[in-house]
């Protein structure tokens, strides 16, 4: 299961974290993403983060958006940092198994994913 947390409102230059709490997946099996939506968009993938903790980013949002798991509170965070308005979204955290993870940019490949958190990002 994966719930998200810590969407809300901010204005452009400014920060969020989003939280996912994970049960039921243990990190070695798994890889995690980030993915977002915008209404009449498709879901973009935003970061992904693999069983040795390599990361990977969209090309918009690296240096600015930074992917890490808190194994002691089983959480997928996403500190999000000079925010910008065309960045306001649903976001959603998703799991897929590994053999899948070769295909990581693919959302179709994911077969568990969160209720999503909206993030609204002011000009």
């Amino acid at each position: 299961q994966l719930v998200e947390s810590g969407g809300g409102s901010v204005q452009a230059g400014g920060s969020l974290r989003l939280s996912c709490a994970v049960s039921g997946y243990t990190y070695s099996t798994y890889c995690m993403g980030w993915f977002r939506q915008a209404p009449g968009k498709e879901r973009e993938g935003v970061a992904y983060i693999f069983h040795d903790g390599s990361t990977r980013y969209l090309d918009s949002v690296r240096g600015r958006f930074t992917i890490f798991q808190d194994n002691a509170k089983n959480t997928l965070n996403l500190q999000m940092d000079t925010l910008k308005p065309e960045e306001t979204a649903m976001y959603y955290c998703a799991a897929a198994p590994y053999p899948s993870c070769v295909y990581y940019r693919r959302s179709d490949k994911y077969n568990y994913w969160g209720q999503g958190t909206q993030v609204t990002v002011s000009s």
